[in-house]
């Protein structure tokens, strides 16, 4: 057994399937040593996205459950990360950067406090490995009207 799998597991979390993309783009790009990740969506276990994770935080969305919405974008990161590298033990390095896109309601500025749903996800579960550089933006709208929208680099073996 993998021991990320297992600390996503005493999270009570499971790792979906990669999500296919919807458009004419990669789920992932590979170069080397590095894993580009394209954004992903709060998509749940069930694949589609929960109407509390649809929205504009600071308007129908409540700060949480947009965190909790970037925690699931998160979760489908690492499914696309599993799917480059072929697991997420020996052969990731590091999460090098993650960028989160809040759809953000006028006046809502505490998209960091959003963000950090993904950030600390990335660091239960993969530990000193999950720590990265950030960019966080406010944005106008996102794709399915989801709230948050999560992309990222990684550093593999």
């Amino acid at each position: 057994m993998s021991a990320t799998l297992d600390r996503l597991k005493e999270l009570g979390l499971t790792l979906p399937p990669a999500a296919a993309p919807v458009a004419n783009y990669l789920g992932f790009q590979r170069s080397g040593n590095l894993v580009v990740i394209s954004g992903q969506l709060p998509f749940g276990a069930n694949g589609q996205i929960d109407p509390a994770h649809k929205g504009k935080v600071g308007a129908q969305v409540s700060p949480e459950a947009a965190a909790e919405a970037a925690r699931h974008c998160a979760l489908n990161v690492l499914a696309q990360l599993r799917a480059a590298a072929g697991n997420l033990d020996d052969a990731v390095v590091s999460c090098l950067r993650l960028g989160g896109f809040i759809n953000a309601a006028p006046g809502f500025s505490a998209v960091a406090g959003v963000m950090n749903g993904a950030s600390d996800l990335m660091v239960q579960v993969l530990g000193e490995r999950g720590r990265h550089a950030r960019s966080t933006i406010g944005v106008a709208e996102l794709p399915l009207d989801a709230v948050v929208e999560v992309e990222g680099m990684f550093e593999v073996r």
